[in-house]
């Protein structure tokens, strides 16, 4: 299942990446190898300054050997080893109007000390993180999403949507990261689904990634922003940031396993602000979107 996954998912990085430059136009995506002293490593794909994206990633990663202590007590396990991969992107625009983008697809296994598989499961999903809110691209990406959950017993849109604006919640602002998309973890064979079946889905919705945020990205590029707009975009970076570094569990399991720092960091945006306070005028397009974002909508 590792090397079927993996396989996969060097193949998703260069459809997703070909993807990107096409519609920037401008910008190519410059790629690292790196090693992981414990075993493993991976490419990172970042593009900054472009025409149309200011900085964006798009890694994969395959990381093995000892689970470190700390990640023994998260897990809750004693000595094991482990094997993770997986793709991880996030995507900045420049123009504010285009929402920016996260998604991330993985496989994780556990072995004892015989070299057993003793766990092993699929996790992932996909998200949007709007400046601007246009109710029409929430649903297109909300229906995409919904589509291929449709399409497969084991996956059921509600449930992976409530879970995702769930997790994607800075509880300390008391506000959602953006409107949110699918999230799933720990998705193991049972007494009714097989790991294929879990592997179908997984590769169906990272297949469909493109066909979620490519039209809306395509539909917003070319409108005009003015200064104020982009200063409240780099407004609510902050706020990305903020999740990020304070309570995303990819991060923590990056950091956790001696991950390569830049490709775990590439998430965080080149330009942001922390304006002291700072909250959006009455009946504005910005009051707008936090309301959505303290008060998740069902978008499908």
């Amino acid at each position: 299942m590792k090397d079927v996954f993996h396989a996969y998912i060097i193949d998703l990085q260069n459809r997703i990446t070909s993807a990107l430059e096409d519609l920037d136009g401008q910008a190519r995506f410059h790629e690292d190898q790196w090693h992981r002293e414990e075993g493993g490593g991976g490419f990172s794909r970042v593009i900054q300054n472009g025409n149309l994206f200011e900085k964006g990633g798009v890694n994969i990663s395959a990381v093995h050997g000892p689970l470190p202590q700390a990640m023994q007590s998260y897990f809750n396990v004693g000595k094991v080893d482990f094997y993770a991969t997986g793709l991880s992107l996030v995507i900045h625009p420049k123009n504010p109007m285009v929402p920016t983008v996260h998604a991330n697809f993985r496989y994780f296994e556990m072995y004892d000390e015989n070299g057993t598989t003793v766990d092993s499961w699929f996790g992932g999903g996909l998200d949007l993180t709007p400046y601007y809110l246009f109710e029409e691209d929430a649903r297109h990406f909300h229906s995409t999403c919904k589509m291929v959950c449709d399409r497969h017993p084991i996956a059921d849109y509600q449930t992976f949507k409530d879970k995702c604006d769930a997790y994607f919640h800075n509880s300390h602002r008391d506000e959602a990261r953006g409107i949110g998309g699918l999230f799933y973890d720990y998705c193991r064979a049972d007494e009714r689904f097989t790991m294929n079946d879990w592997l179908a889905f997984q590769q169906d919705m990272a297949d469909h990634f493109l066909e979620a945020y490519i039209p809306i990205v395509k539909k917003r590029m070319d409108l005009n922003y003015t200064e104020a707009q982009r200063e409240w975009q780099e407004i609510r970076r902050g706020r990305y940031v903020e999740f990020n570094l304070v309570h995303d569990k990819g991060t923590l399991f990056g950091l956790k396993t001696n991950g390569r720092i830049e490709s775990i960091l590439m998430s965080l945006p080149p330009k942001v602000q922390w304006v002291y306070d700072h909250h959006p005028e009455a009946g504005s397009e910005e009051e707008k979107l936090l309301q959505v974002l303290k008060h998740p909508k069902n978008w499908v």
